[in-house]
């Protein structure tokens, strides 16, 4: 079966394993997966391409699942991206408006953007995305869509994401090799949030806590706004290694311990049970008390959620988050990580799943932390669309009569011109009624 238009899909590239996701939207504003396929990651280490032939054959393979399970094969998608290597930034500029025509429209937003890339970046750098967060016409702050408004100077705050150059090439280039075109690039922050996070959150202030494999990934909203992202390169990988060096056994004997007996939490009462591992051969079996084990892991946990709470602190957000603390990825599944969280955060703290936006016969298999960023993806993918759509249709109008124009027309008598001005004018409707949900959409 081949890809329909109306399926969005996307690839999730983490360190511990490759997602490949495709749904399309509801009428009921959910998504249906109509193909879901995964494999263990390899060539990847805290979001950076190390070996692009190992990625690649990952990233086959989980297309293949896909093809293999629906009958879809994936050729438009869009790709996460993360890893040290990304940094935000905010910045304001502003365009003076021409006094004889004071009105301020969609190019003038869109001049603004494009003053934003010219923003400096360090060498080597890219801009990936830039995120409108508010306006400003005139002295009137605060103003979520400007379109419409008459004044003589517009400025926009807006959210800058960038990248550096290569490591951004190279998640291409493995796309690119396994058949697939990138529509756009989408920080897996953002796209974890859109899957986790509610409306009331956002508004209220929320920081989202992405806990994957290799990094843990930061977002954090208020007013409905991005105000800040930052990805920590410790996630549930480096766990492991701690426990797989402290207590000399191999990392597939650690990573089960961490899934089977690990807690977040150390306890006194905890020494009393013993542990014991096959040794290698020749070799005696390997005994140490739970206490031990989770004392590792305690220790990890607590540098990971300090870490929070210094960029928390540094973006000036640390008392004003009233919707608390969102922990998703597959490092929430840690017993007792919540009243850890709650104590060293001192936050509410919500272990979140996409529940709330997925359907179709994978949603029991999606809806886990682990696949939180997946399901973002192509519900972000999905807002890239319309914004897309929204603007090729601004664009056509640009390019035929004003509405008074296409009135005269269509008054003319002139068949073939009034049916294509009809055309016109309903694809003008249906943009202005639009205009503020386009910009909500932006926002969220």
């Amino acid at each position: 079966m081949e890809n329909k238009s109306d399926i969005i899909a996307a690839i999730d590239i983490g360190t511990t394993k490759i997602v490949a996701i495709a749904g399309r939207k509801t009428e009921a504003d959910r998504f249906e997966v109509v193909g879901f396929g995964t494999t263990a990651s390899k060539g990847i280490r805290r979001g950076v391409v190390l070996n692009i032939d190992e990625t690649v054959n990952s990233i086959r393979i989980a297309l293949n699942k896909i093809l293999n399970d629906s009958g879809l094969r994936l050729n438009e998608v869009f790709v996460g991206i993360a890893g040290q290597h990304v940094k935000t930034q905010r910045n304001r500029c502003s365009l003076k408006i021409d006094s004889a025509n004071p009105g301020i429209t969609r190019e003038h937003v869109e001049e603004l953007k494009d003053l934003m890339l010219q923003t400096v970046a360090d060498p080597g750098e890219e801009i990936l995305d830039i995120i409108p967060q508010s306006y400003i016409v005139d002295n009137e702050t605060g103003i979520k869509n400007p379109i419409d408004m008459t004044g003589k100077v517009l400025q926009g705050n807006f959210h800058i994401i960038m990248g550096q150059m290569a490591m951004v090439n190279n998640i291409k280039k493995c796309a690119t090799i396994s058949g697939l075109r990138v529509k756009s690039l989408i920080l897996e922050p953002l796209a974890s949030a859109a899957s986790v996070l509610t409306k009331h959150e956002k508004e209220s202030g929320v920081a989202m806590i992405d806990i994957g494999g290799g990094t843990t990934d930061l977002a954090i909203y208020r007013n409905n706004q991005i105000i800040h992202t930052a990805v920590i390169p410790i996630g549930g990988n480096t766990i492991t290694n701690d426990i797989k060096n402290s207590l000399s056994i191999m990392e597939k004997q650690a990573e089960e311990l961490k899934i089977q007996y690990g807690s977040a939490i150390a306890e006194k009462k905890q020494e009393n049970t013993i542990i014991s591992l096959e040794g290698l051969k020749g070799r005696e079996e390997k005994e140490f008390s739970l206490f031990m084990l989770n004392s590792i892991i305690e220790a990890r946990m607590e540098e990971i959620l300090h870490a929070v709470m210094f960029q928390i602190e540094s973006a000036g957000i640390k008392d004003k988050l009233s919707g608390g603390i969102v922990v998703t990825g597959g490092g929430s599944l840690l017993t007792n990580l919540k009243q850890l969280a709650a104590y060293i955060t001192g936050n509410d703290i919500r272990i979140a799943l996409p529940t709330e936006y997925i359907e179709g016969p994978y949603s029991d298999i999606i809806n886990k932390p682990q696949f939180s960023t997946a399901v973002g993806l192509i519900m972000t993918g999905d807002a890239y669309n319309n914004l897309e759509i929204e603007k090729s249709i601004y664009d056509n109008l640009n390019k035929n009569s004003n509405a008074e124009e296409i009135h005269e027309e269509a008054e003319s008598g002139h068949k073939e011109n009034k049916k294509d001005n009809q055309q016109n004018t309903k694809l003008l409707e249906k943009l202005k009624s639009r205009m503020a949900k386009l910009f909500d959409e932006e926002e969220n």
